[in-house]
């Protein structure tokens, strides 16, 4: 795996050999965001060595570098996921790169299904934390010494102090901004009506099938993440409407504006 690690981030090195401030993760549909930043450099997966390409729509397989306002960000536009046939360590092979780059902070983004009642399609919510019963542990394995310890304490693996900058330019810019719990799912069908209703019942207020196993390896790694989903549906049983990929992404092209306005913000008071 060192291997893997150190081949992609000496090949994105020569591209970029300069500092990255933030790293962020584009969920399905909010590639859009990309178009933020300024003077970029593109690099296709494909050239990455190791980096497999996304097989979904929305997913363009593009890492992206250049500024944001006066910061230095390094943008992920389409993710690996684990329903597409990949192991975890492939999953969240970036976060290790981001982290053997020097990259302290990262930006996880996702579309997700909406539990709580106040989470209507569009809403964008900030992850206090998340359920990852369904999830097989990114950690798993020989520990990975050289980025955290065997036994990483998951109390705050989304930051508190990020999630507060977060609340304050959502209140400048006039967004609703909730906060919640993320729990992951394998994928690829959605969830039935009945693990929905378990889930709520444990705690849970969105559902996906992503940003967990990296979020668990950033925090092994000792970065600073900030979760955000992008509600693009009303989770199985909580509606009437038969869920589907398309909807997704027609959701977040109508919450694209808010979203950018957000994460811009973020990025330029972090």
């Amino acid at each position: 795996m060192y291997t893997k690690i150190n081949a992609a981030c000496e090949y994105i090195r020569d591209k970029f050999p300069g500092k990255i401030d933030i790293a962020i993760v584009l969920g399905s549909g909010l590639g859009p965001l990309a178009n933020e930043i300024e003077n970029p450099i593109v690099i296709d997966y494909s050239e990455i060595p190791h980096f497999p390409v996304p097989t979904l729509l929305g997913h363009d397989g593009k890492l992206i570098i250049g500024k944001i306002g006066d910061k230095t960000v390094c943008a992920m536009k389409g993710r690996f996921h684990y329903y597409e046939g990949h192991d975890m360590s492939t999953v969240t092979l970036p976060i290790r790169v981001f982290a053997r780059l020097g990259i302290e902070k990262l930006i996880l983004t996702n579309a997700a299904g909406g539990i709580r009642a106040d989470y209507n399609p569009g809403t964008i919510v900030l992850i206090r934390d998340h359920i990852s019963f369904f999830c097989p542990s990114p950690l798993r394995g020989p520990n990975m010494d050289e980025f955290g310890p065997r036994f990483k304490d998951m109390t705050e693996v989304y930051s508190k102090a990020a999630g507060e900058i977060a609340k304050a330019v959502a209140k400048e810019k006039g967004i609703y901004l909730p906060d919640g719990v993320y729990t992951f799912f394998h994928g690829p069908q959605f969830e039935s009506p009945a693990e929905i209703q378990a889930i709520k019942a444990m705690g849970g207020d969105l559902a996906g099938m992503s940003t967990v196993p990296e979020a668990i390896v950033a925090r092994h790694s000792g970065m600073t993440t900030l979760g955000l989903s992008l509600v693009t549906n009303k989770a199985a049983g909580l509606s009437t409407q038969e869920l589907s990929h398309e909807e997704v992404m027609e959701t977040a092209a109508i919450a694209e504006k808010n979203l950018v306005a957000l994460v811009r913000g973020i990025i330029e008071n972090w």
